[in-house]
């Protein structure tokens, strides 16, 4: 059958292309731009950061990350093992040594209370990621981090605007990472963001994604000169895509209210199904404000997932899994994982099914969605 509902396209809010011909306008298409820099500015302002700095993804934030946490070969750095991964890579380029821990069966998240028993001497990291938008239990990954002095990096790819006891997700470790990918809630194709908490990281930040110079130094009248003084790359993104990411920021709160609209639609006419048929939904904690970036089902098998995955493609729909575990990987395999070390992950990597999930999706959409997925067990 044709398909009529794509798990996920991308949509025009606001003024994506006027921005676009302004940047030209402008003659100033380039990183550091007018819209780089309003981007930067906005999001400082919202979430209350200090330093927001646009990155070309955000694999790139998660490795200017691992440089600035200066990571080296024998270093450890602990992960979920369910999660991209872009979350690992950052840090195996630097010669770090991935530590995974299991996640927690209800949120998704890293369980915390798995992290301690990881922990060696050579931990130098703690990479939580706040799974589908929902807050991470970030006051005892804290107390464990700080007691004993090691950095946390959010990647919080997926939480943008989402909060964790009335605190915005992404500014609890010294640096969280952001993604404005296609399928996140605030897009511009192609992006990513650092958001730097600690203040004695930025000059360093910015030394970093300037391929090493002192380039900002310089275009503020700091010094008379720039010149190579560190290392780095080019992680500095078009100001075409930051008019795009513009535009979509300043109607983040109409593009949340609307992710808002359709989770709930979803979770009202489907969480009774769901309960009768052993489908385990999400689990929002009281104290999450979660971004709304997801709807997924873990279904009671990998069979049942891949039944009603193809049951849903034969209606036109596109419905997808996720993560399959890290430790589970060519790779993982190589530092040690192996079936039946991190049984919640494994189950998710077998049985998680994400729902489409727009900013364009209508109720038309997801009643006929709904109606495949009720007519399923009918």
């Amino acid at each position: 059958m044709e398909i009529k509902i794509d798990f996920n396209k991308p949509v025009l809010v606001g003024n994506e292309l006027e921005y676009i011909k302004k940047a030209y306008e402008n003659s100033h298409i380039s990183g550091d731009g007018l819209y780089t820099k309003s981007s930067q500015s906005l999001i400082e302002k919202i979430i209350g950061v200090p330093k927001t700095i646009l990155t070309t993804s955000c694999t790139h934030a998660l490795e200017m990350s691992a440089l600035l946490l200066d990571i080296r070969p024998g270093d450890e750095v602990i992960f979920p093992s369910y999660t991209f991964v872009s979350t690992i890579n950052a840090f195996v380029l630097r010669g770090a040594r991935p530590v995974f821990v299991d996640v927690r069966p209800d949120t998704l998240n890293i369980n915390e209370n798995l992290i301690e028993d990881a922990m060696t001497p050579h931990t130098k990291a703690i990479v939580p990621v706040h799974y589908a938008g929902v807050g991470c239990e970030m006051d005892q990954i804290m107390e464990i981090a700080n007691r004993k002095h090691i950095a946390v990096v959010e990647d919080n790819a997926h939480g943008l605007f989402g909060k964790y006891k009335g605190k915005f997700l992404g500014t609890f470790g010294c640096m969280a990472t952001q993604s404005f990918h296609e399928t996140k809630n605030i897009s511009c194709g192609e992006g990513g963001a650092i958001l730097i908490n600690d203040i004695g990281l930025v000059d360093r930040a910015e030394i970093i994604r300037e391929k090493g110079t002192n380039r900002s130094r310089y275009f503020r009248g700091m010094i008379d000169k720039y010149t190579w003084v560190d290392i780095g790359s080019s992680y500095l993104p078009s100001d075409i895509l930051a008019a795009v990411l513009y535009a979509q920021l300043e109607k983040w709160q109409e593009i949340q209210a609307k992710r808002k609209e359709i989770w709930d639609y979803y979770d009202s006419h489907l969480r009774s199904w769901a309960e009768k048929n052993g489908i385990q939904m999400p689990t929002i904690p009281p104290y999450c404000e979660q971004a709304y970036h997801m709807y997924y089902m873990v279904m009671p098998s990998l069979e049942a997932r891949q039944s009603i995955m193809g049951h849903l493609k034969e209606n036109g729909i596109v419905a997808v899994f996720h993560y399959q575990p890290l430790h589970l990987s060519d790779m993982g395999r190589g530092y040690g994982g192996k079936v039946g070390d991190y049984p919640v992950t494994e189950k998710m990597g077998d049985c998680l099914l994400r729902l489409p999930y727009h900013n364009g999706l209508t109720y038309d959409d997801q009643d006929k969605v709904i109606e495949a997925l009720l007519d399923f067990t009918e």
